[in-house]
């Protein structure tokens, strides 16, 4: 796709190209459909990608040791609470730009990082043994009638420690911890596996209920292999706290680093994530929702789960409460 936000990039003065012809990126996010952003990239704007990957832990130590002298440009990952502990260590430089600030909403942005695709955190639940009406928010997880019932991941993860963040800014570190004790009271297994494992497990009839990111269901849905489709079809979804708060979201996004050597090609790149292109891709290549409002996109697996409320709350706001609900999960039992 070609639009004209696109074509600014490229319309960078000869001095700026001799300035900034590489960027450095250091990334968590493992997804093989990237691949095409950054190619995108190069060929819109003659900037060269030079990629480090890794996990989100391994990152951030590397860009701390490495100090004033790291090559890194841009940190991107998933999660408001990964971003926020990069913040928190210094790492990132604000940054100004009418392109961003115009086109990501105020509540998916800080001054310092950006979300540039979202993931709802839904619930799972076995058609066969659960009710989708006794599972119609986070909070109905920790009631006595869904003992042995719920497969969680661990409570130490950053999906699961934004949710509880999340949860804590709407009803307080008293009532989360409440809630938390009754979720582990109902888990059918020590928590393990990632989200996919979840939903195998839902299917299987080994718990009822998990709570999983959308994007993780939406690959399930579209895949072509059969026992997919019967994981499917055995797994319904739930749009949590619709009658509320909406449903709570986790977000993929990045930053510019401290010490970037090439600021300007940074700043490009971050703006080309919130492009009309870039954020299709986000789309089509891994099940995410655009942040941009404008940009509609037509993925067969998301127009499947239709339209749901969002909890608007700001991710910023959501990343300062995440230690404190590991502390929460601590005392509950959830690791």
């Amino acid at each position: 796709m070609k639009n004209t936000f696109l074509l600014a990039l490229c319309a960078v003065s000869l001095s700026a190209q001799a300035a900034d012809t590489e960027l450095n990126l250091y990334s968590a996010r493992h997804y093989q459909t990237d691949e095409a952003l950054y190619t995108n990239f190069e060929k819109a704007t003659g900037i060269k990608i030079r990629r480090i990957d890794g996990t989100e832990a391994a990152l951030l130590e590397r860009i701390k040791s490495e100090g004033a002298n790291s090559p890194a440009d841009v940190l991107i990952t998933v999660d408001a609470a990964r971003l926020a502990e990069a913040d928190a260590a210094g790492l990132f430089a604000p940054v100004k730009s009418q392109i961003l600030e115009s086109r990501i909403p105020a509540n998916l942005r800080t001054n310092d990082w950006f979300a540039f695709s979202t993931r709802a955190r839904v619930i799972v639940y076995n058609k066969l043994n659960v009710k989708a009406a006794d599972v119609q928010t986070y909070e109905s997880l920790a009631a006595p009638g869904l003992k042995g019932q719920v497969c969680m991941r661990s409570g130490m993860h950053a999906y699961n420690l934004s949710l509880g963040a999340s949860l804590i800014n709407h009803i307080g570190e008293a009532k989360t911890e409440e809630w938390a004790r009754g979720l582990a009271a109902n888990f059918a297994r020590n928590p393990v596996g990632g989200d996919l494992d979840q939903i195998k497990a839902v299917a299987a009839g080994e718990c009822g209920v998990a709570v999983v990111n959308t994007y993780y269901f939406a690959r399930v849905m579209r895949s072509s292999k059969p026992e997919d489709r019967a994981i499917a079809e055995a797994v319904g979804v739930v749009w949590p706290n619709q009658k509320s708060t909406g449903t709570h979201i986790n977000i993929s996004g990045g930053g510019m680093l401290k010490n970037a050597p090439h600021k300007e090609a940074a700043v490009k790149f971050l703006e080309y994530l919130a492009s009309d292109e870039a954020q299709v891709y986000f789309a089509d290549g891994n099940n995410e929702w655009p942040v941009v409002p404008s940009v509609k996109v037509k993925n067969p697996a998301l127009e499947r789960l239709g339209p749901f409320k969002a909890d608007a709350q700001p991710i910023g706001d959501i990343s300062k409460s995440a230690i404190k609900a590991q502390m929460v999960y601590n005392r509950a039992g959830w690791r």
